[in-house]
C-alpha cells in the first residue's frame, strides 16, 4: 500500500493516537518530521507512518510488564549502544519526561561504558549533557 492508496493518514484514529502518544512522551508533535523531504519517494510517507505507529502505537503503550520509565531507560541504552545520536536525543527526552532522573541516566551511561565501551558511552553522554542543559 502506498501513501496514495488506503494508507492511514493523520486523520486515522490509530495513527492520531500514536502521534498523541509521541507528543506525551517527547513533549512536542512529530508532524514537523513526517512531511515529505525533497526527492523522497512517495512510499517514504508509508515508512514514517509505519515506524510511528509501531513505536508509539504498539511498543510504548505496553506498560503491563515494563513501565514507561523503565522502557525509556532501555531505549536510551539501545540508542547509545548503537551510536544513533539523534534518536538518542529523543529517547533521553522521553526518559526525563517519564520520571527518570538525570542521575539515573548517568548510571545508565556507566553501565553502557562497562558493556558497550567507553568511547560509545562518551559519544552518547555528550548528547545527554546537551539534553540536560535544555532543562536547566
Amino acid at each position: 500500500m502506498t501513501a496514495g492508496d488506503d494508507a492511514p493518514t493523520i486523520n486515522d484514529p490509530g495513527y492520531a493516537a500514536a502521534l498523541d502518544a509521541a507528543e506525551n512522551l517527547l513533549g512536542f508533535r512529530l508532524e514537523r518530521f513526517l512531511g515529505p523531504a525533497p526527492g523522497e519517494p512517495t512510499n517514504g510517507e508509508d515508512f514514517k507512518r509505519i515506524a510511528t505507529m509501531h513505536a508509539f502505537g504498539d511498543a510504548w503503550p505496553r506498560t503491563e510488564h515494563l513501565d514507561t520509565r523503565t522502557r525509556a531507560l532501555v531505549s536510551v541504552t539501545i540508542a547509545a549502544t548503537l551510536g544513533v545520536l539523534e534518536p538518542l536525543r529523543g529517547q533521553l527526552r522521553i526518559a526525563l519526561n517519564s520520571g527518570a532522573t538525570k542521575e539515573e541516566i548517568v548510571e545508565t551511561f556507566i553501565q553502557i561504558a562497562a558493556y558497550a565501551g567507553v568511547a560509545r558511552a562518551f559519544d552518547g553522554y555528550q548528547v545527554a549533557t546537551e539534553v540536560f542543559a535544555e532543562r536547566a
